[in-house]
């Protein structure tokens, strides 16, 4: 099928895109290079020595022979070029990573938090008015987060995107006094955001609702939890098409943050308990889920499907010992700058992909190593002044800004 990736220069899209490509499909990617403006503002660059994407491009054909066409325009933004490129390419399918990804980065300052709400809400709200406006049968692959149900179990598994409920009323359809009697219906799982950038999910999560039911546009959101590894078997061909890995406070996700600490000889940061229990997934995991998700499309008219895309759950300090015994390294205890629970317990339902054939790739798997291996490769890239953690989620924490400094041991 022909695949359109909108954000497909980043840590998802790229190797999302090269795994796609090299199943045999044809992908074009849609990018405006945000998340290298963001290296730039942020004086942070990939631990890795990422190429531009010319260079990208150019060698994934080099090495296969297969072609991915590269666009550059800003989807938020350029609702016009949105549409002239979805009527001339027309594709079957759009994976929407065009987002904002990090928290952190979102909670940073009020510029922030406005740059996420504008730019990842327009972005979808765009795609799906396009997709109206031009009149096609597109399938709508939207890469959501585990955080739109916030970190808590309310004593019970949390259901893929919908809760069951039972309500009772004492009225009929046309509004009359009945003997009170139940209703059973489905309702999104109530939302719990722990940022900006998870409440722009939420919002997302009501334009696809939306836009489902009046426009009967085909849609998939896949709840993600946090991805950890960096390379794919597609990344792992040549140097030129490895993926970013981000190690800052910011836009490093925690277990690879560790691991690159680990490498580099610096105390693993645990936020407050480590009590946090979170939900994780491989990245060659995802790739796999994007295939799987594209492959089973909803119908027209049919709601949006929601698939909890994860594979396993850990506290915090649970994976910071683990990765202490196979390492060496020490486990530094820093204050949370986050608004948060200092422990929660997390059960998820996961069986959709689990029923339509994914394989889980487990920490047991042995993978770790291989991602510190990257990590002690490019350690002479790494800036020791960017693994603290410094956005904060309100100002009365502003005290507790890690204090882990870049030469502690």
């Amino acid at each position: 099928m022909k695949v359109a990736i909108l954000g497909g220069d980043g840590f998802c899209g790229w190797p999302a895109s090269l795994y796609l490509s090299d199943q045999g499909h044809d992908v074009i990617i849609v990018d405006n290079l945000s998340r290298r403006a963001i290296d730039e503002e942020l004086g942070a660059e990939s631990l890795t020595p990422i190429a531009t994407p010319e260079e990208r491009v150019a060698a994934w054909k080099e090495v296969t022979g297969k072609e991915i066409a590269f666009h550059n325009f800003n989807v938020a933004e350029d609702y016009d070029t949105l549409l002239d490129f979805l009527r001339t390419e027309q594709p079957d399918a759009v994976v929407h990573f065009a987002e904002q990804r990090a928290a952190p980065y979102s909670m940073k300052n009020s510029k922030n938090k406005r740059y996420t709400v504008d730019n990842n809400t327009n972005a979808t709200n765009n795609l799906l008015a396009a997709i109206v406006e031009a009149d096609l049968d597109i399938h709508v692959v939207h890469l959501g987060t585990m955080g739109v149900y916030g970190y808590g179990t309310a004593g019970m598994k949390i259901p893929e995107g919908y809760l069951e409920i039972q309500v009772m009323s004492d009225e009929d359809e046309a509004g009359n006094k009945v003997e009170p009697h139940p209703i059973e219906m489905e309702i999104l799982y109530p939302s719990n955001p722990g940022s900006i950038y998870h409440m722009t999910k939420v919002l997302d999560q009501t334009l696809f609702a939306f836009y489902a039911k009046n426009d009967e546009l085909r849609i998939t959101d896949l709840h993600q939890g946090i991805i950890w590894g960096t390379t794919t078997e597609q990344t792992a061909k040549d140097e030129r098409l490895i993926n970013r890995f981000d190690y800052d406070g910011d836009y490093g996700t925690v277990l690879n943050r560790f691991l690159m600490q680990a490498a580099v000889d610096y105390p693993l940061t645990v936020h407050g308990t480590g009590g946090q229990t979170r939900a994780f997934i491989h990245i060659r995991d995802m790739v796999r889920c994007i295939e799987i998700a594209l492959q089973n499309p909803p119908a027209r008219g049919e709601r949006v499907k929601i698939f909890n895309q994860m594979t396993e759950t850990h506290r915090v300090r649970d994976l910071a010992n683990l990765l202490a015994e196979i390492s060496g390294a020490e486990v530094a205890n820093v204050p949370n700058p986050r608004k948060e629970s200092a422990e929660n317990e997390l059960h998820v339902v996961n069986e959709t992909f689990l029923d339509l054939g994914l394989k889980p790739t487990k920490l047991a798997d042995g993978l770790l190593h291989e991602v510190e291996e990257v990590a002690r490769k490019y350690a002479d890239r790494a800036d020791m002044s960017k693994i603290p953690a410094r956005s904060l989620w309100t100002k009365s924490n502003e005290a507790g800004v890690p204090a882990v400094t870049a030469d502690a041991k």
